[in-house]
């Protein structure tokens, strides 16, 4: 089979470097990758590098090879353009449709999925005139992927810095995967829990579960893909935060609760992924509980959590939101299912079968979806990304 043919667009950024990751991940992953850099991108890496790391030549001019029209067949002949970095000088161009170099004339005969990675400073991203070029991109069906909060140059940290490129990269992979269609989640905004959280008994040890986080990571990085803010409440995960995505971190169920509570005022769908504690100690130690030789340990006495789900559901905060829950179920896994549906309010359970050496920690899962309409959408042993995208398709024919 042929390759898939991927076109890499690198604007004048100091990010400009981490385009070399990237095209090593397509590369590598089997693409045909095409660099085409502007002019001031190759002020901060050489064309020769980007030609050797993808086996390709590299131009920047529209007058380089014109007996094949490159800035022409570049763009038609791709299925999938993604810019990165793209500056704030390289969206205003997209955004009005100018062409004065390779890179724009190849965005305006795309006509494959285009995916924009941003980097620049905070305030050149929070500029009226930036946010509405965006705005204009989305709403033409192109991916812009929201920027990250870290380092900048010099001392400047905030919003602005190009995601990890290996999160970039997995963003691109679901595009392609779904080949041209519309971003059906674009304009929409979605909180997503995942994690396991955690209760302490002391400044040492804690309540906590088995839960990664990998599904409902793969929930937020599919719903960036398909054009949705996205702000995921992250609980004690080790996983890199995905590209375009809000993380907010926390820890425990109380602060989980408040998190959601927060993101879910203007969200059209909360899906809650995070494996919640139902219980928590009823009282902390503020210092290490000691072990004593000639007693056993006193009787940890607990006190329920809050149930985030059963309040969200209950106590939607716009009309229409959809709610979707997740059941981690040991033994009569539907029927149980069956009952927290209704117990919780929700408009979609996720079930699956849970163990020491199910679904945590791994990257397949297997579900049914249960509906309050009385539907089941079974989702086959798969990538947690299929169950993901299962997910949002359903999410996306109760919105509409």
């Amino acid at each position: 089979m042929d390759k898939p043919r991927v076109v890499l667009g690198v604007s004048g950024g100091i990010a400009a470097y981490k385009a070399c990751e990237l095209l090593r991940r397509f590369t590598e992953s089997g693409h045909d990758v095409r660099v085409v850099p502007t002019a001031s991108a190759l002020r901060f890496v050489g064309a020769a590098t980007f030609s050797a790391l993808s086996g390709n030549p590299v131009a920047t001019e529209v007058w380089d090879d014109v007996h094949q029209v490159p800035h022409v067949r570049i763009g038609q002949h791709a299925d999938l353009v993604v810019v990165a970095p793209a500056t704030a000088d390289m969206l205003a161009k997209a955004a009005h449709g100018l062409a004065d170099d390779l890179l724009t004339n190849t965005l305006l005969t795309a006509r494959c999925p285009v995916v924009f990675a941003p980097a620049m400073h905070t305030e050149m991203w929070e500029h009226p005139a930036t946010q509405e070029n965006v705005a204009t991109l989305r709403r033409r069906g192109a991916v812009v992927i929201e920027p990250a909060v870290g380092r900048l140059t010099g001392v400047d940290t905030g919003k602005g810095r190009l995601p990890d490129p290996g999160e970039i990269f997995e963003v691109c992979r679901r595009v392609l995967a779904r080949g041209v269609q519309e971003p059906d989640l674009r304009g929409r905004h979605l909180v997503v829990s995942a994690g396991g959280t955690r209760e302490p008994l002391d400044p040492v040890r804690f309540l906590g579960n088995r839960s990664s986080g990998k599904q409902g990571y793969a929930l937020a990085r599919t719903a960036a893909a398909r054009g949705a803010r996205v702000t995921l409440v992250a609980a004690n995960t080790g996983l890199p935060d995905p590209a375009g995505v809000d993380v907010v971190r926390v820890g425990t169920a109380v602060q989980l609760r408040e998190a959601v509570l927060k993101a879910a005022a203007d969200a059209d769908a909360v899906v809650m992924a995070a494996a919640v504690a139902d219980f928590r100690p009823a009282a902390y130690a503020t210092g290490k509980i000691k072990k004593k030789d000639d007693k056993e340990p006193d009787p940890v006495v607990l006190v329920r959590n809050p149930d985030v789900l059963a309040e969200v559901s209950a106590e939607r905060a716009r009309a229409g939101q959809v709610i979707v829950g997740f059941a981690a179920e040991t033994d009569d896994v539907l029927a149980n299912g069956r009952a927290k549906l209704a117990r919780k309010g929700c408009d979609l359970l996720v079930v699956n079968e849970v163990g020491e050496r199910k679904t945590f920690g791994s990257e397949e899962n297997e579900a049914v979806v249960l509906g309050a309409d009385g539907s089941e959408t079974p989702v086959p042993y798969g990538p947690k990304e299929a169950l993901a995208d299962t997910v949002w398709d359903l999410v996306v024919a109760r919105l509409d």
